[in-house]
């Protein structure tokens, strides 16, 4: 046997002990003062869709507010002014009755499958199963928006899309209190509003691990919002909360959409955390969003009524009814999300080292000055 076959069984092992020794530390490396970061990179509400579209047994929505506009005002000879046509349908669309047009009825998605978490820890009548077979999800939002064009394609609407390109919407997690990313029965996650760019590869096209994300704890204050959790066997799993997230959309609209009761189900990895935040959104709160981000002209591209989704919201809401009229003011959802690992730069950090580099500036200018 020559010298290099009887050295690669070493070389062999050496490079997996060298291999196994990388992994072990990529933890480590990460997870500093017993805390982690992740930035989000993919956001989109949660729809639960199949090739036959067998969840839309009556078809696709296709009825957008052009079709809306020429029923309500057809072209029959009658002389109308554009207050009487535009400025009202405009004003309905701001100021919904909530009253369903029968012409035009919302097709709701069915089927007993869906994405999302036990909000309320009952297992009801109306609520769906996961793919995996847990029982008791809620996401009537599903039901809502699963026959919707622009919410079946999740690069419709490009809503991560506009999360990735805007710093405006970056959404930042800070993981505290961990001991272990495997298993650990008591952590702290919190969101915040970050300040930076994403980290891209090099064909820009996907998002890298190990970038700098500064937070805003001045004017993003009141998105800061802390859950409790703990991490079993890789997945982390949090308590509810309400929270609100910034957003941009459509043409540089800037607005924040509230979600009440949100919990956290993530799988967390050195590099990266994926899995589904759920709980109710508030649905005057996501009408609203939807109308100042996706104006009436815009719908119109994807066949989307605002007018015909609202009171199919307010018919499905299942949540935080309202202590005067008892009617639920919001409806159970959720969200698949993505995220990419980073470091977390606080503005007391950040201060401190600024200070610190400001003071060996002013040291070094004293040097110079009594070296002449």
């Amino acid at each position: 046997m020559s010298y290099r076959l009887r050295l690669l069984p070493l070389c062999i092992a050496f490079a997996s002990l060298v291999t196994v020794s990388a992994h072990a530390g990529d933890t480590q490396d990460v997870v500093r003062n017993r805390s982690i970061g992740y930035v989000m990179t993919n956001r989109e509400w949660a729809v639960y869709t199949t090739a036959a579209r067998t969840e839309c047994p009556h078809g696709i929505n296709a009825v957008g507010p052009r079709e809306w506009f020429k029923a309500q005002f057809p072209n029959d000879g009658t002389t109308r002014t554009y207050l009487d046509t535009a400025m009202t349908f405009e004003a309905e669309v701001w100021a919904p009755s909530g009253k369903a047009d029968r012409r035009f009825p919302l097709y709701q998605a069915e089927g007993n499958i869906s994405y999302g978490l036990n909000l309320d820890g009952k297992i009801g009548r109306n609520d769906f199963t996961s793919p995996e077979g847990e029982k008791g999800i809620d996401n009537q939002l599903y039901r809502a928006i699963g026959c919707l064009v622009a919410y079946r394609d999740p690069g419709a609407l490009n809503t991560s899309k506009y999360m990735q390109d805007f710093n405006f919407s970056r959404v930042v997690i800070e993981i505290t209190g961990v001991d272990s990313l495997t298993n650990d029965d008591d952590v702290t996650l919190t969101t915040y509003r970050g300040l930076d760019s994403l980290t891209v590869d090099a064909g820009g096209s996907g998002f890298l691990p190990r970038g700098t994300e500064r937070v805003d704890e001045r004017f993003g204050k009141e998105l800061i919002q802390h859950f409790h959790g703990r991490i079993k066997n890789g997945i982390l799993e949090t308590e509810a909360a309400d929270v609100s997230f910034a957003m941009t959309w459509g043409l540089s609209d800037v607005t924040s959409f509230t979600i009440r009761g949100l919990r956290w189900r993530l799988k967390l990895t050195p590099d990266s955390a994926e899995g589904i935040m759920a709980g109710y959104a508030d649905v005057d709160n996501f009408y609203f969003f939807l109308n100042k981000v996706l104006t009436t002209h815009l719908q119109t591209y994807y066949q989307l009524s605002s007018l015909a989704l609202y009171p199919t919201l307010r018919q499905l809401a299942d949540g935080y009814p309202d202590p005067k009229t008892g009617r639920n003011t919001a409806i159970s959802s959720a969200l698949t999300v993505k995220m990419k690992q980073v470091f977390i730069q606080h503005a007391a950090q950040e201060t401190a080292s600024n200070d610190g580099e400001h003071q060996e500036a002013r040291q070094t200018k004293a040097e110079a000055s009594a070296a002449q």
